[in-house]
């Protein structure tokens, strides 16, 4: 019980669980920001392709 009460009071522990927390705002930030402009780099890419086989 005691351990407890010491990790409780730990106040490093408390940056770990921040950073964790930022990590994962991280990851689904990008998430987000890649499905978002998917659509978009695949069609500039072909697009891209098409005026190359073209030449």
């Amino acid at each position: 019980m005691e351990a407890i009460r010491t990790l409780w009071r730990d106040e490093e522990g408390v940056t770990t669980v921040e950073y964790a927390l930022l990590l994962a705002i991280l990851v689904v930030g990008a998430a987000a920001v890649w499905t978002t402009l998917r659509g978009a780099i695949t069609s500039g890419v072909n697009a891209a392709s098409a005026e190359l086989a073209g030449a």
